[in-house]
């Protein structure tokens, strides 16, 4: 009953109960006489009782309106101190923030936007997972975690929020020293009957890499790993060619000149749509859009 309530009709009651007058409970308000007194009929009608005894110029109240004012004051000061909470939350970002991200994404491109991040806001938990960007839209589907910092998938459920944050273009390399190194142009083709070290199949990345590459189960691939390092590190030995990022290429390794539909990631941000973010969440999104490139 109380739930249904409505708080201004509450307001107007402790008002008048508390200046034994409507004309002064109304001043109060800044409401007029005649809609103080609709209020309380209001009440009184929905409670099936009656509030005030009006004899002559003076309101007091019954049994049964002395009962209600203990109950009725709480609420409101429940309800102010819950206004006082949302006002700190939007005047100040606290609090804990549980999201997920990639080894990739961890270890090339979060290291500044955390380090900034914990500068700008010393009283937020940060509580940071390692997963497969797979796995971590997943989660967030699931309630899990409040976002993840990812590869963002090409066919995304239509219940996730996606945010291009990096874009990540990719190429085919091989070591130094591969038989492929040294040639101006690689056909497909040839690429192809080389062995190959890729992402696992059931990933986002090396569904992008299937596709660029028309790849398919004929395939040469020598190994698969969710762990783009890796695949650099076995490239260097000589094992075969692979396909990394920019952002991991050194003097170890030679593109390959093939000509390959698109091959680049987007890498971002993943939210559920029917979560409202936190004041955390908003503001590391702030801050991975300042190092948007």
């Amino acid at each position: 009953m109380i739930m249904r309530m409505d708080i201004q009709n509450i307001r107007a009651f402790l008002a008048v109960s508390e200046t034994a007058s409507f004309s002064r409970a109304g001043e109060r308000l800044h409401l007029t006489q005649p809609a103080i007194s609709k209020r309380i009929q209001a009440m009184e009608l929905f409670l099936d009782i009656k509030l005030f005894d009006r004899i002559g110029k003076s309101v007091q109240l019954t049994e049964a309106g002395q009962a209600l004012i203990p109950g009725y004051r709480r609420i409101l000061d429940e309800l102010e101190e819950s206004e006082r909470i949302i006002s700190n939350l939007r005047q100040t970002t606290r609090g804990h923030l549980r999201f997920a991200t990639s080894h990739h994404i961890g270890l090339h491109r979060l290291p500044a936007v955390l380090r900034q991040f914990s500068r700008q806001y010393p009283e937020v938990d940060l509580e940071l997972q390692f997963m497969d960007s797979e796995q971590a839209c997943q989660q967030v589907l699931h309630g899990e975690i409040e976002l993840g910092i990812v590869t963002l998938p090409s066919q995304p459920d239509a219940r996730l929020t996606l945010q291009t944050i990096w874009h990540d273009p990719m190429h085919c390399v091989v070591a130094a020293d591969h038989p492929l190194a040294s040639k101006e142009k690689v056909s497909r083709k040839q690429l192809l009957q080389q062995p190959s070290i890729l992402p696992s199949s059931d990933t986002y990345t090396r569904a992008l890499i299937n596709r660029a590459l028309q790849l398919d189960e004929h395939s040469n691939i020598l190994m698969e790993t969710n762990y783009l390092e890796t695949i650099k590190a076995m490239v260097e030995t000589g094992l075969g060619w692979g396909v990394i990022p920019d952002s991991m290429l050194d003097a170890s390794l030679k593109i390959v000149a093939v000509k390959t539909g698109k091959m680049q990631r987007e890498l971002g941000v993943v939210f559920h749509k029917a979560r409202t973010r936190s004041s955390p969440a908003n503001a590391l999104l702030e801050i991975l859009n300042g190092n948007h490139t």
